[in-house]
Parts: structure tokens; sequence; C-alpha cells
């Protein structure tokens, strides 16, 4: 459906022009929200604000970070609030972004609060206070939409008293945005469901045309009814943006070590793993860099403890995954440096908008790594669901009796992570519901839609191929940021290394790179002992249940490092390789192990060595135990072996099902068992390779069930 259009410039006007009335009254509510007299809206803001409090309309406002669009929906709710309406609903999709909101709304005289995940008990006074209608903006996640509760006993009230909807970062709604959430997608049933006259506000930063379309058809209410759309230019003239390929790890973290002081103001780093944020925090940190690491594993607490820290120039930087991202509001932030490139030219646009936003000039600088594709493909298969796995978990819900992930888990082979998402899609898609107590099936038809992902799928792998090319270009780098968003304005920026040469050092100190080098050498990451049965073991014929009995827990483990990391992970991930044929192990990595155990925090010093059989690396792995053995002066006691067959865990992806697969796999064959007997003191567990822990623990109870007075596990590497 075709929408009328408000381009950025002054030469195509508004469907319906602002009338005079409204013009003066949200000039002087601009001047109260800003604190100045003189200031004057930038092009769209007026037309949009005029849009939803004089025509009650639906409307998309795209435009670039900074641009003001908080401005449009809290003037709006003024503005309408004034006139009678009730309070407005804004969906935000992070705390982060929550906490920026209602402090700017406090700016601009407008009462919100917030409900979340982390105060979800303070929603009966908030309850209190929109019943006295003392609150202006009610800000909610879009998964509170979706908890059963607040969904069956709360929304209603609220959607029939509602003033306005307004959903931010509104390309979440879309298959095709790139930070898409299926919570989301649960909006356009929200909107279809508001009365007639209810105005709806969608804002973005990020969107294409192909978003656009998307978003704007979830909002229209019909034929009669079209959204009315503001895209301005993307353009950020303040940004100057760089791209520099250095050659590996070393090097890239080198870089940091010399040029991060030299950088304007304080910044984000970004990077695309968690462990990789947690490393680059703890060295940088060790040389001296006031930064910390900000993740998904950050309790929320500490979020808004770093977010301040931050804001305040406490910090210079911030070393950050996605999880600080959409809303951070640091207006003076000085620079942004990615280590390691995100999958596509839309979420890299923006995660370099957190920059100068109210500054002249702002650094943004990209540092790809070789391993950056590998890692666009592990998460682009995490996130779409298949029809085997959709099926699974189906054939296992009933119609009529909740049940929790948790036990769901126990029923079908998918990891935690992935099942939560999944059951979003089908929530989403009609085919399960959330209830108290966790999901049913509603028992209504589905059929897996495979052209839709299969497009998905393409799109994404187009955007990654952009995303390259923005790496290696000669062209001016914003330009082909806006070109990617179908921005129509895009042209050369003039300040981009390409259009005004490199503005930033391209070189590492050997200093520096020493120091780099020195500390991605580390060794040295805990193997965390499992202490907790998974649930619904049962079911898989597993006849354990809650916490493992303190005569069986493994001890702390320890491994030289993980797969992911800065460092050992290199020649990890190249030693683990499909492909790679079994061979004893190198010198480099025994030396690596013997560090490894010389800087193990051990209370008691282990005094024999088992070796797990392995199916994969037999020879590496005896030939570790071996030379652990004989360095450190422990009695080689044996190997613990497999009971033969395939285990039925292959391929399995949960914790329930991996230990189900593991669990009646190992033996200790009569040797072993009287040499653990006669033995005293702890023993060392080699393996290869840790993952789930489960192959660790089962084997560990078996070592300890046969007389080992304590096990600590030991492995190269361990997967996170």
């Amino acid at each position: 459906m075709s929408s009328p259009v408000l381009g950025s410039g002054p030469t195509v006007p508004p469907a319906v022009p602002p009338s005079a009335d409204i013009a003066a009254e949200a000039q002087q509510a601009l001047a109260a929200l800003t604190g100045r007299p003189d200031a004057v809206f930038h092009p769209g803001q007026l037309e949009a604000i005029s849009a939803l409090v004089e025509h009650r309309q639906r409307a998309l406002v795209v435009q670039r970070t900074g641009w003001g669009k908080s401005a449009v929906y809290f003037l709006a709710t003024l503005l309408l609030r004034r006139r009678g309406g009730g309070p407005t609903v804004l969906v935000s999709p992070l705390l982060a972004l929550m906490r920026d909101q209602v402090a700017a709304a406090a700016r601009a005289g407008v009462r919100a609060v917030s409900i979340n995940s982390a105060n979800a008990h303070e929603w009966g006074e908030t309850q209190a206070a929109l019943a006295r209608d003392e609150i202006d903006v009610l800000l909610v996640s879009p998964e509170r939409l979706n908890n059963p509760k607040f969904r069956d006993e709360q929304l209603p009230s609220l959607i029939s008293r509602m003033g306005m909807l307004v959903v931010d970062e509104a390309h979440c709604i879309s298959d095709w945005g790139h930070d898409f959430r299926p919570d989301y997608r649960r909006l356009a049933e929200l909107i279809r469901s508001l009365p007639h006259g209810v105005p709806v506000l969608a804002t973005t930063a990020t969107a294409n045309e192909r978003v656009v379309e998307d978003v704007a058809e979830q909002l229209t209410a019909g034929p009669a009814d079209p959204v009315f759309t503001i895209r301005g230019s993307l353009a950020r003239a303040s940004l100057r943006l760089g791209v520099l390929t250095l050659p590996d790890a070393r090097a890239r973290l080198g870089w940091l070590l010399a040029h991060l002081g030299d950088l304007p103001g304080s910044g984000i780093i970004y990077t695309l793993t968690v462990s990789a944020a947690e490393d680059i925090a703890r060295l940088l940190r060790e040389s001296g860099h006031t930064v910390r690491a900000y993740t998904g594993r950050t309790d929320t607490d500490e979020r808004e403890q770093l977010e301040q820290q931050l804001k305040g120039n406490e910090l210079k930087a911030l070393v950050a995954t996605s999880a600080l991202g959409m809303g951070f509001d640091k207006p003076d932030l000085g620079f942004v440096v990615h280590v390691g490139a995100p999958s596509s030219p839309v979420a890299y646009y923006q995660q370099i908008g957190r920059a100068g936003r109210a500054t002249d000039n702002a650094d943004v600088l990209l540092l790809p790594g070789y391993e950056d594709q590998e890692i666009w493909k592990y998460f682009a298969s995490a996130s779409m669901p298949t029809e085997s796995r959709a099926s699974a978990v189906l054939g296992a819900l009933s119609t009529d009796t909740a049940m929790s992930t948790v036990a769901l888990e126990g029923l079908v082979d998918i990891k935690r992570s992935t099942l939560e998402l999944l059951l979003k899609v089908l929530d989403v898609d009609g085919a399960v519901r959330r209830v108290a107590g966790g999901w049913v099936s509603t028992g209504q038809p589905w059929t897996y839609d495979a052209a839709r992902y299969e497009r998905v799928a393409a799109a994404r792998a187009a955007e990654a191929t952009s995303m390259l090319e923005y790496e290696s270009t000669s062209a001016c780098r914003m330009q082909l940021l806006q070109q990617d968003l179908d921005d129509p304005s895009a042209e050369p920026c003039g300040r981009c290394d390409n259009c005004a040469g490199v503005w930033y050092p391209d070189g590492v100190p050997e200093s520096a790179s020493t120091g780099a080098a020195t500390a991605l050498d580390q060794v040295g990451v805990e193997i965390a002992p499992r202490a907790q049965w998974p649930s619904g073991m049962s079911a898989l014929d597993v006849p354990v249940r809650g916490k493992l009995p303190a005569g069986e827990l493994v001890a702390p483990g320890r491994a030289v490092a993980r797969l992911t990391d800065l460092g050992w992970g290199g020649p990890l991930r190249a030693l683990f390789a499909p492909g790679v044929p079994d061979a004893p192990v190198s010198r480099e990595l025994l030396d690596g192990c013997i560090r490894a155990l010389r800087d193990w925090p051990w209370e008691v010093r282990p005094t024999g060595v088992v070796a797990m059989t392995s199916r994969s690396r037999p020879l590496l792995v005896e030939s570790l135990a071996s030379a652990l053995s004989s360095i450190g002066k422990l009695q080689l006691l044996g190997t613990l072996e497999r009971s033969g067959g395939v285990p039925r865990g292959d391929g399995a992806t949960n914790s329930a099902y991996r230990l189900a697969g593991v669990w009646d796999s190992f033996v200790v064959g009569p040797e072993l068992g009287a040499a653990l007997q006669s033995h005293e003191g702890p023993v060392l567990l080699v393996d290869d390779l840790v993952d789930s822990r489960w192959t660790m623990t089962v084997a560990g109870r078996e070592l300890r069930r046969a007389g080992a007075a304590a096990v600590l596990p030991f492995a190269l590497a361990t997967v996170a």
C-alpha cells in the first residue's frame, strides 16, 4: 500500500500541512523541551507531530540518530494529553534505551515510567499511578506484552484508554531488519486491536526500503488510513569513517594498546563475541587504560553503572557486544571502534550511530578480522528456526497442560537459547501460546514457511557481501552505507579515509605489538564444574535429578584457552578444524599446557593422570596425557575406556540430551580401577576439547566412584 512520504528536504510538502495553531503550540513545547526560545524544528518533526495530534494518523519516521525522533513522540504526547488523551505506551527494546528515554521525558516535562524484567515488582505502584492519571508515557518491553498476566489482565484496560502507541526501533518488527526480534512481530496484532483514532508512531534510524515497506504494511489500519512516512537523509556529517585491515589479532590489539589514548573523548569498542569483549577489556585495563567490558552476561545493575561511568567520562571506553546498542545516548561520544565487523552494513550503521550525536566530529574505525565470516555464519544459523526443531516442539506440547521451557528442553534436542527463540516464533505464528506455568500448543494448523526463511537467509547473505564490500571499497564509505539503507540522498561525505585520506595511524609500534603478543599469549581458562543435573532426565532414561552428590563431583578444571579467544583461539581453531588429521601434541601447545598447569591455583596438586578415550583424536589425547605425566612426574594411571558403539548423544545440542548421550559411555576397566584404588591424591583427567562439560562430569563421576580422591579436568580448549 502506498503511503504519503515526506522527504528531508523542503521541496516535498507534507500530505496535510500543520495548522497554525498546532504549529504555535508545538513551537512553545519545543522551546520548553530544549530550554531555548529560538529552537526550531528539524524538517519533518512538526509534520509528524501534526499527523499524530491533529489527524490521529499512523506514522513511520526513518531518520538518522540524533535527528530528534524522541522529541516527536514526547511533544506529541504533551499535546495529546492536553486534549484529554490517555497515556502513551512506548514499546522499547532495551533497558539502556528505557533509562535514557525516561530521563529525556523528564526533561520534556513528561511523566514517564518503565515496566520491564528488572522492575516487574513495581507494577502495582505503576498501576495505581495509571489509575490516578499520573503517567504520561508507559515504557514496556516487547517481551512484556506476552507476559501472561500482563497480556490477559492488564493490557486490555491499557488499550482501552491508550492515547498513542509508539514503537521505537521499529526495524525490529521486520524479518528483514538487522535486529529482528520475534516479540516485536506481535505488535502487528496489538496495532490491529487498537480503537479507531488512536495514533501510532513507529521510529527507526536503520531501515532500508524493504524494511520500510514491511513496517508500513504492519502499521496500516486499512486502505482509508495509509501510513504517513517521513524519511530523511541518513548521512552523519559528524562522523569520520575509516577501515584499517591488520594481519591478525595481535596487530589489532597492539593498535588499540598504542592508539586508544589518542582517540577523542570517550567511546565504545565493539566486538562480535562476549569472550572477545572480556579479553580485550582485561588486556587494555592491564595496560593502564580505563575500560570495562559490557556484554549480555553483565548484570543489569552493573550495566546501568557502566553506562553512567561512560557518560560521565570516568571511562575511556566500554568494550561491548551488541548488548550496548540501540538507544544508548551519550551525545558527546567521541569514537566507535569495531574489532571485527558486524554482518551487515545496516547493523554497522546502527552501532556507529552512537557517536557524534551532538558534536561536530567523531571518529569511527573498523578493524576487521579474518574470523568474522565464521562468526557471522554461526549467529545466522543459530537464529533461524528449522522445520525439524519446530515439529519436535509442537509434538512435545499439549493443548491443555502447560510445560515450562526447562521441562520442554528435556524432551527436545534444542539448546535453551534456541528453544526460547523458536517458542517465540511459534507463538507469534499462533501455533503455541505462553500461559501461566509455561507453554501450550494452540492446536491450530501450522506450516513451516520455508520460502520465507530462504528469502531471509538470502538477504542476510547479501548483507554480508555488502559488508565485505564496505571493508574493501575505494569509494566513499558513508555514501556506501547510505546506499545500503536505500537513502536517495547518498553522496560523497568528503571526510572518510577514502574521500580525504587516511586520518588514523596505520602502524603498530614494536612495543605495543610485543605487549599485545605477551597479553595474547596468556593461558588458562577455568572449566567450572557441573553441580546440578538438568531437569526432566527421567524422560531420557537417565536416573538422576537435583544436585550431584558431593562424592561424585569433579573439581574446578582448566583449559589452555577458549576457541574464541583472540590469542590461543586461532591455533586451537586450526587444530580442531574439520579434516585436520590426528597427530601427537605439538611442542608449542604442550608448552602452553605446562604454563596453564603451572599457573593453576589448585588447592591440592594432582599426583596422577588419566586420559580420556578419544574417538576423533586418540593420538593427540594420549600423547598429551603421557607428556604431562612425564614432565610433571605424575603417575600415568591409564585410560578411561568407552563402553563401545556410537554415543547416542552425537549431534545433541541441549544440556539434557548431551548428558543422556554420554551417560553410559564410560567404563573404568580392571587395570585403571586397581590403579585408582591404590593411588593417593587428586587425578588430572585429560581431554582435548570441552563443550557442554557433561563428558567431563560423567567421566569424573565414574573415576570418583571407582576410588579417585578428587578429579581435576584439564583440556586443550573450551568452546566457550
